[in-house]
This record gives C-alpha cells, sequence and structure tokens, in this order.
C-alpha cells in the first residue's frame, strides 16, 4: 500500500482512530508518519536484547535441541526466543519446559485466573477473591510484609467461614 500523505513511498504506519462512532484510517511511509509524530513507540528499543535477557542465552542449546520444531506452525524454541511471540498453542506443549521459567519471570505467575461475569454467583465470586488474596498473601511473605500478610490472612478466614 502506497502513503497516503506523500503518495511516493510503500506504507508500514497504519493509524486507526475512532472518533464519535466513525472510524477513519491512515497508512504512512515512515517519513511522512515521523513528520506528523506517528513515530514508533519501538524506536530505540533492542527487543531483541530484551527478549533474550527474558529466554536466556541460547548458545548453550545443543544443534539438536534448536533444530525441533514444532510439527503444526514450523516453530523453532530458538524462533520464539528471537521474536518473542510463540507459534501456535502446541508450541506451549512442546517448549513447555523450556518456556515455563520464562513465562513465570515475564507474568510472576503460571496460571491464568481470568475474571468473573457480572452474572457469576456470590460463592464463586467469594472462591475468586480468596484466589486472589492468597496471591497477595504469597507475595507478601516472599517481601516479608509480615503485617500485610497477617491481614490478608484474616480476610481470606472470614470469607472462607462465609461460605
Amino acid at each position: 500500500m502506497i502513503c497516503q500523505y506523500c503518495g511516493k513511498r510503500e506504507a508500514t504506519t497504519h493509524i486507526r482512530r475512532i472518533v464519535g462512532g466513525e472510524k477513519t484510517e491512515l497508512h504512512l511511509c515512515p517519513s511522512c508518519a515521523a513528520t506528523m509524530g506517528y513515530g514508533s513507540v519501538f524506536d530505540g528499543l533492542d527487543l531483541k536484547g530484551a527478549l533474550s535477557g527474558f529466554f536466556g542465552d541460547l548458545s548453550g542449546l545443543s544443534s539438536m535441541a534448536r533444530s525441533v520444531r514444532c510439527e503444526k506452525c514450523g516453530c523453532s524454541f530458538e524462533d520464539i526466543a528471537s521474536s518473542g511471540n510463540v507459534g501456535c498453542a502446541d508450541c506451549y506443549r512442546l517448549f513447555f519446559d523450556r518456556l515455563l521459567p520464562s513465562v513465570k519471570r515475564i507474568h510472576g505467575e503460571t496460571s491464568h485466573c481470568g475474571k468473573l461475569p457480572h452474572s457469576a454467583s456470590d460463592q464463586d465470586k467469594r472462591a475468586h477473591r480468596v484466589q486472589e488474596l492468597r496471591y497477595e498473601l504469597n507475595k507478601a511473605i516472599d517481601e516479608q510484609n509480615f503485617e500485610q500478610a497477617a491481614l490478608l490472612r484474616d480476610e481470606i478466614r472470614r470469607l472462607e467461614e462465609q461460605a
């Protein structure tokens, strides 16, 4: 697609705005995007270096470990580590043991608890709140914030007694 501003170069920046329910799109080349103040939020960032910090040094992997590829999408662990994108759901299963430490380091948890719908029962809401409080309790204990941990423990007990 050609830049809508200069009409000369290939558009690489795509801007979508919705104002008052009306959607407009603008396709700009890098030069025009920079001129109009739409520079990339990633300018100056070394994403590959940052991602390698999360996934660790890949040079220690054997050539066999580097050559293992997902049968569904064709990604290797090295591809995932360098791009930061997991190819498909099967990649999570195939590379689980190597992804788990990075997922835990990035997100702090390895399981997704999600949100509750507004129509959830009071019992489900209480159980979800207890789960959140247990996470906060473990975090307070790890930080050795024992006063906060005691308050969270008491709140958990109060909610569990209501059940």
